[in-house]
């Protein structure tokens, strides 16, 4: 169906292959170049864009691509038409309506499969989770009375923003405008260039060198054996978890390496997504350094006004059970935003009520164990703990025990 010259469009997959990473630097060098100088050329950076989205929805995904436009069109509505609302009245009722608007394709794309097994929505596409958080943030932020201009161009350019489109990390439209307005100095720039380089390579080895070894040749064999072990507990099943875990880390840690040194090129510092999460000591602090766009949104977007809304109704005598009932809820909401399937839902249950009791222990620790000083020892016993407890929840996330359980024949 695309045709140029009469050569079939390629399909160009975000990081998915090195082959991108050749078009997508040369394509690149001119921008880079005028940062270099002080200059953003605006308009070859949005032509340039625009071709890597359209060549992610060549081929078989044109619908996804046609799916994309409609998305972006509802979005620019809902958040314009609440925009126009809020600078006249501040209702509560229009402030939950627009933000219902604005999470709705996405409700129909989780629900679609979940209603009709193995259906997908036809408004799916790739990315239209993240993109749902950044149009539901700038929506809150207006509300909050924080975001109170709003230029339909610039909010289109925050949400298909190319880097980080498909798979984050999920920005905020406020800290990317200031960003994008602000050209960085020669130098500063340079040291983003720099660090580009540092993150292409270490997310070269993460994903096409880990992820592969993990992904590919390890956990294919070892699904296949703990299979063969049976249901219960088994050697095989332990070995699954500890490979998929590492495979899931090296994965998507990878790509939001690949997505943040592609924005430090175009001179726009996309936020971290992970800081040596295997480091944690305890389950919170994971959370502080594990796909930290997501954890950071839903703290701030739906933990934070949880507790705060709680409060304000005075629905417990005690202070810490408004923390503890948030945890539950915001990480169960954050189970279903991956998927409507028990595993998923599992996953986000079981974080949340692990939230609940290390924040138990910790205060428990605080009172009666003060002779118990964090020292070598402590902390690594720590890290290995929280590791096991992470690595288990992965084997949940990962869906094999579905397999494995009810599959199976």
């Amino acid at each position: 169906m695309f045709d140029f010259f009469g050569n079939q469009l390629p399909n160009l997959q975000p990081y998915a292959d090195p082959t991108y990473f050749i078009y997508l630097l040369i394509a690149i060098l001119p921008l880079a170049i005028g940062l270099y100088f002080g200059r953003r050329f605006k308009i070859y950076e949005a032509i340039f864009s625009l071709v890597f989205i359209v060549l992610m929805f060549t081929d078989d995904k044109l619908g996804q691509g046609l799916a994309l436009i409609g998305y972006i069109i509802w979005q620019l509505l809902a958040v314009w038409l609440y925009h126009i609302y809020r600078n006249r009245q501040n209702k509560a009722w229009v402030f939950y309506l627009a933000v219902f608007a604005s999470i709705l394709p996405l409700i129909i794309v989780k629900m679609t499969p979940a209603i009709d097994e193995g259906a997908k929505s036809i408004i799916g596409f790739l990315g239209i989770s993240y993109l749902t958080f950044r149009a539901v943030g700038v929506i809150m932020e207006m509300w909050d009375g924080v975001q109170k201009d709003f230029k339909a161009w610039h909010f289109f350019r925050f949400m298909v923003f190319m880097p980080t489109l498909s798979s984050g990390p999920i920005d905020r439209y406020r800290r990317f405008e200031k960003d994008y307005q602000q050209i960085p100095d020669r130098n500063h720039y340079v040291d983003l260039v720099g660090k580009a380089v540092k993150y292409l390579f270490i997310g070269f080895l993460y994903k096409f060198v880990l992820s592969y070894i993990f992904g590919s040749l390890m956990l294919p064999n070892a699904e296949n054996m703990a299979l063969a072990a049976g249901k219960g507990p088994s050697f095989e099943l332990l070995w699954v978890m500890y490979i998929y875990g590492f495979y899931l880390f090296f994965d998507f840690a990878g790509y939001s390496l690949f997505a943040v040194a592609v924005s430090y090129l175009m001179g726009i510092e996309t936020p971290m997504n992970f800081k040596a999460p295997f480091k944690s000591k305890n389950l919170k602090e994971f959370w502080d350094r594990w796909h930290i766009s997501l954890s950071f949104w839903f703290r701030d977007y739906v933990f934070m006004r949880m507790v705060f809304a709680m409060k304000k109704k005075r629905l417990f005598k005690k202070s810490t059970t408004y923390s503890s009932v948030a945890y539950v809820l915001n990480m169960l909401l954050m189970g279903f935003w991956h998927g409507i399937t028990w595993y998923y839902i599992a996953y986000g249950l079981f974080h949340g009520l692990g939230l609940m009791i290390n924040d138990a222990w910790l205060r428990y620790k605080r009172r009666h164990l003060k002779w118990l000083k964090s020292n070598w020892l402590t902390q690594g016993i720590a890290i290995i703990f929280t590791f096991h407890v992470v690595m288990f929840s992965f084997l949940l996330f990962s869906g094999f025990l579905n397999v494995l359980w009810f599959i199976k024949k």
